[in-house]
């Protein structure tokens, strides 16, 4: 097909000996007029075959009658309980105090461009501390609200991108994080800098007001520090630590310490403050399975694990640690974070078929749904072998009684230790209802199997990520699920890289392939958003060694003239602040000049949005066009799909 004309610029540097060609590197600017033209041009073409895909009207429709409401667990200060709630088919989710709407991100902005980032009431449950942002930019700005009235008594503060905030006891003053450093406020505007570096910072403050524990993170080093705020003292938990460690002091006065030093599963420790580098071993490690968290109630301790990231919950005794019982979870899922007060907890839970659920524990039992909903979807969780040896995780979901190859989309992260959990997904159960094969593959890289498993998808390991994605594909055609001429492959952000590295490195194995906010230029990319805080993950260009590695794994490096490249889509948003727009640019451009496949190179942008927490009709929109895109190139039909009102059910609609 005709592409819309990008000059290629006859760019090449000469970077520690790497011979570096970029011909689309005008296209880094979005002001450069010759960029804007191409990009109308882009959004044209775009325009014209998105709307002759025959599915995308069935798509949309399928994911509203798929969608579902949401809560999250109540967070109890004080007698006053509150939560997040969004009901099916609303923007944003709303907080709540006491069953009463209290900062409504859909009033405060009819267009849903306003999003709620972050909350955190004070230990006595009268004010609330919470975050906005516009358009996607994820740049939060910080007010202060009376929960009663509802009226703002402080702010905005500016730059506060996901800030922690720890109030003190009386809620007239508060910690957070501005501009990478350490700060505490005053309600009214007085602040003090409490940090001269910059870092990524959490805060966590007992319930007293007297220990705050202060970690910080900057080029892989983590170190841990509790300070005496009565005392005016500090003192460290860990100092340049490399290992995930994590601590807060508990109600009954003790620091736990959450640590993977001298366990890579993870174990949990406790110490008195006032000697917070003394730790006793309190819950110790379990192989297999990453302890992801704790909670405290009076006399229990409440412990979550991940096994190739599916949620384990077990009770043990506060005092010992001794196990007392596992919990049994109403299926193969993901528990979000718990919430506790005195004998009770409460925390949420899904999977790929459920929707979220809000469960209850009273110390000695567990209320709430103990089976997973009923619908005709299998879940069969798998093994395969990457090219190396190592065994990888594998979920497939298919319609029940399916079989035979089929389309089938493979998705894929495996970046900076982050699992990938089960979630209820309408974006996936759409896909699964019309009769195509999902999976999802724990590559290295991700936290599946801890902190090992991370590490061995990192730096100059970031290859092993690309082999094992590259293995599943190769294991889905050989366990008949699916066949190289109806596999899509779809990533966000690191999966984006993932995706895009795949289809340079075995561009046959794949029909169709999706890379969402991508990144894709791994020798620039530290100049553009948030790029530099990811060198402990890819590498720096800085570094001609570490070059190496980079221009070994780098989609738009790595496009090679007249290769039958899969059907791609590349989506970007312009509000995007961690990864720029450029990347699927550049993609794109060299993509359109260089494949030779019968599938085409499409972009895709979207404004007044960015990275996440976008408004939920946005995030249809958006899901409806990659299922089409895929659907097109691989052969599923979405127009007849196995569904009714509820979910999916036998014997309903066609077979498909």
């Amino acid at each position: 097909m005709t592409y819309p004309p990008a000059h290629r610029l006859p760019l090449v540097e000469s970077l520690h000996g790497h011979e570096v060609a970029d011909p689309y590197r005008w296209l880094e600017d979005p002001a450069d007029p010759a960029t804007a033209a191409w990009l109308a041009a882009q959004d044209e073409l775009w325009q014209a075959r998105a709307a002759a895909m025959p599915g995308r009207d069935a798509a949309l429709a399928l994911l509203h009658e798929l969608a579902a409401d949401e809560v999250s667990a109540p967070m109890w200060r004080g007698e006053h309980r509150f939560e997040l709630r969004r009901a099916a088919g609303q923007e944003h989710a709303v907080l709540y105090r006491d069953g009463v709407a209290l900062i409504d991100p859909n009033v405060l902005d009819p267009t849903g461009a306003t999003v709620l980032d972050a909350w955190q009431p004070d230990l006595e449950g009268r004010q609330v501390a919470f975050q906005l942002s516009r358009g996607g930019d994820e740049r939060s700005v910080l007010y202060v609200a009376d929960t009663e009235s509802g009226q703002v008594v402080d702010g905005p503060v500016q730059g506060c991108r996901y800030s922690p905030v720890a109030w003190l006891p009386g809620g007239r003053a508060f910690y957070y994080v501005r501009g990478r450093q350490v700060w505490l406020r005053r309600l009214g505007g007085t602040e003090i800098r409490i940090t001269d570096e910059e870092a990524g910072y959490g805060l966590s403050l007992g319930e007293d007001g007297r220990w705050l524990v202060v970690s910080a993170s900057s080029e892989g080093r983590q170190d841990v520090r509790v300070v005496d705020l009565w005392g005016s003292r500090t003192l460290a938990v860990q100092e340049g630590g490399t290992e995930r460690t994590a601590a807060a002091v508990g109600r009954d006065g003790r620091l736990y310490v959450l640590t993977e030093r001298d366990a890579p599963f993870g174990r949990l420790c406790v110490a008195d403050p006032a000697r917070p580098d003394q730790w006793s071993e309190l819950v110790g490690e379990q192989e297999g399975a990453v302890l992801a968290g704790f909670a405290l109630l009076e006399r229990e301790l409440l412990v979550t694990r991940l096994r190739d990231g599916i949620a384990e919950l077990s009770v043990h005794d506060l005092g010992t640690g001794e196990l007392v019982r596992h919990l049994p979870l109403p299926g193969a899922g993901s528990i979000g974070a718990v919430s506790t007060r005195g004998r009770e907890a409460w925390f949420t839970y899904t999977d790929h078929v459920t929707p979220v659920t809000l469960l209850h524990y009273e110390e000695g039992s567990l209320a709430g749904p103990q089976g997973a909903a009923a619908r005709e979807v299998v879940t069969e969780r798998l093994e395969y072998p990457s090219a190396d040896g190592t065994r990888v995780p594998l979920l497939v979901l298919s319609r029940r009684g399916d079989s035979g190859p089929r389309p089938a989309i493979l998705y894929g992260y495996g970046g900076f230790g982050v699992p990938l959990t089960p979630a209820y997904s309408s974006y996936i159960l759409a896909w699964v209802a019309a009769g195509g094969v999902f999976a999802l593959a724990g590559v290295r890289g991700g936290g599946e199997r801890g902190s090992a498993w991370h590490q061995a998808g990192r730096r100059e390991l970031k290859h092993n990520s690309v082999a094992d994605f590259v293995a599943a594909a190769e294991a889905l055609v050989a366990g008949g699920w699916t066949t190289p001429d109806r596999l899509g492959a779809c990533g966000e952000s690191n999966g984006g890289l993932l995706v895009g590295a795949a289809i340079t490195r075995r561009p046959e194995l794949f029909a169709a392939a999706v890379c969402s906010s991508a990144v894709l230029d791994l020798v620039r990319y530290e100049r553009f958003g948030m790029g530099a805080a990811w060198r402990e993950e890819y590498g720096t260009a800085d570094d001609p060694v570490e070059l190496g590695w980079l221009l070994g794994l780098s989609p738009y490096h790595r496009v090679r003239q007249g290769v039958a490249y899969p059907a791609t889509l590349l989506t970007v948003a312009e509000g995007d602040t961690r990864v720029d727009p450029l990347h699927g640019r550049k993609m794109c451009a060299a993509l359109q000049h260089a494949s030779a496949g019968p599938g085409p190179v499409l972009l895709r942008r979207e404004w007044e949005t960015g990275h996440a927490g976008g408004a939920a009709s946005r995030g249809a929109g958006l899901a409806a066009d990659l299922l089409a895109f895929l659907a097109t190139h691989t052969g599923l039909d979405l127009t007849s799909p196995l569904v009714v009102s509820g979910g999916l059910a036998s014997g309903a609609g066609r077979s498909g």
